[in-house]
């Protein structure tokens, strides 16, 4: 087979913040699938094709590259932020633990700055100790255990980083989660509310638990729930690296 696929991370939203090696992979490509939104970041050329897909059409997106790859094409499925942390990579591997005939194909995962690293960035260093993060959408788990995960980690002690908190098809999903986090003991806890990172439209807050509001998020924020220790530096928040 002489063709290839790669799973491409774009980033947090900033051009310059997409690592070389996912520009080159894209300047080589036949085919770029992915997301409508993010496919709308690559800018069209002659002999690229471009196919765009609704947000819930992973598994088909993912098997539309193998296919492209397996007819000797070169494939680029991109996601934003890195494509490992709630993104296609996982989905591409599903599909191919049931297409044998494409394990063999010649598939690399490129990584990407996550919109957690980003959003840590831009406020200092709330990640700097033990962290964890969860996915707050419930399409491919039951709520019940996105619940349990959060109280867990938030009795464990960790700074949580909190993906996809609030759409308009699930608004009182995060509502839920901040007062499972309050009930868990975590209602002195800063929250960085970090929206659009690195675009144009960034907005960053600071709150803590304890006033923070469901409608301060939507699905471009990403909720840094930060741990007990986390210290301010003037407009800067870092979790110590030393815990006792």
């Amino acid at each position: 087979m002489s063709g290839s696929l790669v799973v491409a991370g774009l980033g947090p939203g900033a051009d310059s913040l997409i690592t070389p090696e996912v520009v080159q992979s894209l300047a080589d490509a036949t085919d770029v699938l992915g997301y409508k939104p993010y496919v709308e970041r690559i800018a069209p050329r002659e002999g690229l094709k471009l196919h765009p897909s609704d947000n819930r059409e992973e598994l088909a997106r993912a098997r539309a590259g193998l296919q492209i790859a397996s007819s000797g094409g070169r494939a680029v499925i991109v996601s934003s932020g890195d494509p490992g942390v709630f993104a296609m990579a996982a989905a591409v591997f599903e599909v191919l633990a049931d297409a044998p005939e494409w394990q063999q194909l010649d598939i690399r995962v490129l990584p990407g700055i996550t919109a957690m690293l980003a959003a840590a960035a831009r406020i200092g260093a709330p990640l700097g100790h033990d962290f964890c993060a969860i996915n707050l959408s419930d399409n491919l788990k039951p709520w019940p255990l996105i619940e349990r995960r959060l109280r867990l980690a938030a009795e464990a002690g960790f700074a949580i980083a909190l993906y996809n908190p609030r759409s308009a098809s699930r608004p009182a999903g995060f509502a839920r989660a901040l007062e499972i986090l309050k009930e868990a003991g975590a209602g002195g806890r800063l929250v960085v509310f970090a929206r659009a990172v690195t675009t144009p439209h960034e907005h960053i807050e600071v709150h803590t638990l304890q006033e923070a509001r469901a409608d301060l998020a939507d699905m471009r924020t990403i909720v840094i729930v930060c741990n007990a220790e986390t210290r301010r530096v003037g407009r800067w928040l870092y979790a110590p690296r030393q815990v006792s």
